[in-house]
Parts: C-alpha cells; sequence; structure tokens
C-alpha cells in the first residue's frame, strides 16, 4: 500500500443489542436470558404465552400497534400535552420490578437517541397504572443490568436451573426441569 492509499477504519464488534424482553426477565431469571439470548426457544403452545399474546392482541386492538425502536418493541407510544408517553402493559403487577426496570430501559433508549419520554405501565386486568419518570438512579440501573446481561450472555453454558415461584409458570419450564 502507498503513503497515499488510506485504509478504511475498521469497526470493532458492534455492540449487544440488549432489548427490554432480555432487561425485563433478566430481573426474574438469568437463565432465561440466556436460553433466549442463544437461540433455544421457549414452549411456543405454554398457556402463559398464549394468555399474554391474546392480553396484548385484545390491548392493541384498543390502542394500536406497538411501536419498534431498534430492538426494543414498546407497547404503545402516545402523544400527551406535548410529551411522548411510552406505555408498557403487563397482565398483572406481580413482577413489577422488572416492569419497571423494562420501562426504563425503553425511557432510556430514547433518551440516547435524543427523545425524551415519560413512561407508564398498564395493568388492564387490575384497573391500575404507574407512572415511570427517568432519573440518574434509573439510567445507572440500566447501565449496569445491561453490562450485567452482555457478561451472562457472553458465557458458554447458561447458569443452572434454579427453583424460583416463576418456574410452574414458564415456558422453559422442561427445558429446565426434565428429569
Amino acid at each position: 500500500m502507498s503513503h497515499d492509499e488510506e485504509k478504511e477504519p475498521t469497526e470493532g464488534p458492534q455492540p449487544l443489542a440488549i432489548g427490554g424482553t432480555w432487561i425485563w426477565y433478566y430481573a426474574i431469571c438469568q437463565r432465561e436470558v440466556w436460553l433466549m439470548a442463544h437461540a433455544i426457544t421457549p414452549d411456543e403452545d405454554d398457556d402463559n404465552l398464549e394468555y399474554g399474546r391474546f392480553l396484548h392482541e385484545r390491548a392493541f386492538s384498543r390502542d394500536g400497534d406497538e411501536v419498534s425502536v431498534g430492538v426494543n418493541k414498546m407497547d404503545r407510544v402516545v402523544a400527551d400535552n406535548g410529551s411522548l408517553i411510552v406505555v408498557e402493559i403487563k397482565k398483572s403487577s406481580r413482577a413489577i420490578d422488572s416492569a419497571r426496570l423494562q420501562l426504563a430501559n425503553y425511557l432510556m433508549d430514547l433518551e440516547e437517541r435524543g427523545v425524551p419520554a415519560q413512561g407508564e405501565l398498564r395493568f388492564p386486568e387490575e384497573h391500575r397504572r404507574e407512572t415511570l419518570i427517568l432519573d440518574d438512579a434509573w439510567r445507572r440501573t440500566i447501565r449496569e443490568t445491561r453490562e450485567a446481561i452482555a457478561a451472562l450472555v457472553a458465557t458458554k453454558l447458561p447458569p443452572p436451573p434454579k427453583r424460583i415461584p416463576w418456574c410452574r409458570q414458564c415456558a422453559y419450564r422442561d427445558f429446565c426441569w426434565t428429569d
């Protein structure tokens, strides 16, 4: 190569695209995140997955379609008095901490793209809503969670199964607990 020729800059490895679903499940079961990240699919006929699909379809038929931004699929993004509200719909508040984490991740992803927004969790079966505002504590938590997920996904083997209350309803239960 001559002195006048320039080499194209090479890009390093792309950062891992961590979406809201991984964030949500990370707070519940890290093994499940590893399985999803490694393209191991759950039982698609699981009753809980089917009910979740039904609930979303019912909610979507009233309110519109999901909004995709990067690897994230947000249930709704609505305008309210000049502000954007990201709406996340859950069948119950049983995993409210996971739902908050997922919603905060969506808000941070939008903020990183220059789009300020607020969040709202909706629990239609409970007739309940909760507002979430992205603040420094949430930003720190999301950064730490994304780093932890990247490290988890990079491991060669999944974490061993660990019985938790969610196992009874998990679409991966046969994968983890078959004798």
